[in-house]
């Protein structure tokens, strides 16, 4: 049994590094090509079950890449942000020096342990099913999937930088799980 982790296409955010959680914003021409991209490499897979963020932007990825029916799982939804919504790293810099989602709190938005809360009821899912899961969302709630999915604190998911429209899989080895791979962008 594999997870196969999906984020969604660019978005003017995303391009801009713009914390985007809440705010529905459409893919860019750009994001609909490489989610487009996404199609040929995802139809290898025989999937037991696609779920998908209730976002816009995750839901267009999955369209795009060949899943319209995909399940809508509100577990999949990106760390809410509260009042970094649509500010940059930077920005929030500027009045919170060091700041980063990982080791710092996001006013008015979630917890470390309410997102991990969340994605470790993904990873239930996917290990209930007998067969491949396909999973699309976004930048900061997979890469906190990836760090509960390896049984690592919230904070480990640091580690795994998540652009747009890449395709990751994770797996096991024996009885361990572990990264098969991670961040791979579509060919074309």
């Amino acid at each position: 049994m594999s997870v196969v982790v999906v984020r969604h296409g660019e978005t003017e955010w995303s391009a801009a590094g713009r914390h985007t959680s809440v705010t529905d914003l459409p893919l860019t021409t750009a994001g609909e090509d490489a989610a487009r991209a996404l199609r040929g490499v995802l139809a290898t897979w025989d999937l037991a079950q696609v779920l998908v963020s209730p976002r816009l932007r995750a839901r267009r990825t999955a369209e795009l890449a060949g899943f319209p029916d995909a399940e809508v799982d509100d577990d999949l939804a990106e760390w809410f942000y509260g009042d970094y919504e649509g500010i940059t790293t930077q920005q929030i810099r500027e009045t919170v020096p060091g700041w980063t989602v990982w080791t710092h709190p996001t006013p008015g938005g979630e917890t470390a342990e309410e997102v991990g809360a969340r994605l470790d009821r993904v990873v239930a899912r996917a290990r209930a099913v007998d067969g491949d899961t396909l999973v699309i969302g976004h930048g900061h709630a997979l890469r906190v999937l990836a760090a509960r999915w390896l049984d690592q604190p919230v904070a480990e998911g640091r580690f795994f930088r998540l652009d747009t429209a890449t395709c990751s899989v994770l797996g096991h080895e024996h009885e361990y799980p572990v990264l098969l791979r991670w961040n791979v962008p579509a060919p074309g």
